[in-house]
C-alpha cells in the first residue's frame, strides 16, 4: 500500500481517508469492481458514492486504475501497478457478472497482420470473453 500512497504523494495529491480506503479495497480484490461495489466494501458512512466517483476519476487520470466496460452498463476499475500497462483480458459470467482474469493474449504477429491488412498503425486491442461460470451452471 505504501507504493500506492507514494504515487499519490509524488503527484501532489492528498491521501484522504476515502482514497486510502478505496486503494485498499482495490488492492485486496483480484478483479475489477464497480463504484457501487467499492462503496459497499467501505466502512459504513465512510464516504458517499460521489466521493467514490471522484476518486476513481482521479486515480484513472493518474494511471493508477484502469476502467473496463463489460457491456452491462457499469464501469469497473482495477488497480494498475507502477510500470504496468494493465494489459490483460477477462472472462465474464453473463449471469452473475463474475470476472476471471485471463493472462493469455494474441501473438503480436496477429495484431500486426490485422493492422497491415487494413492500413492501420498503432493498433492495440481489448478482449473480453463472455459465458456462464461453473457456479451459475448448477
Amino acid at each position: 500500500m505504501s507504493d500506492l500512497t507514494g504515487r499519490l504523494r509524488r503527484e501532489s495529491r492528498k491521501i484522504t481517508g476515502p482514497r486510502a480506503a478505496i486503494l485498499e479495497i482495490l488492492h485486496a480484490h483480484p478483479h475489477p469492481l464497480t463504484s457501487r461495489e467499492i462503496l459497499a466494501a467501505l466502512p459504513k458512512d465512510h464516504c458517499d458514492l460521489a466521493t467514490v466517483y471522484r476518486s476513481m476519476h482521479l486515480l484513472e487520470t493518474m494511471g493508477m486504475v484502469k476502467r473496463y466496460h463489460f457491456h452491462d452498463g457499469a464501469a469497473r476499475f482495477e488497480l494498475v501497478g507502477e510500470g504496468d500497462d494493465g494489459h490483460h483480458h477477462h472472462l465474464v459470467c453473463v449471469n452473475c457478472s463474475g470476472v476471471v482474469e485471463i493472462a493469455e493474449c494474441f501473438p503480436d504477429e496477429i495484431q500486426k497482420r490485422i493492422a497491415q491488412k487494413n492500413g492501420y498503425k498503432n493498433v492495440t486491442h481489448k478482449l473480453e470473453f463472455f459465458g456462464t461460470c461453473p457456479d451459475c451452471q448448477r
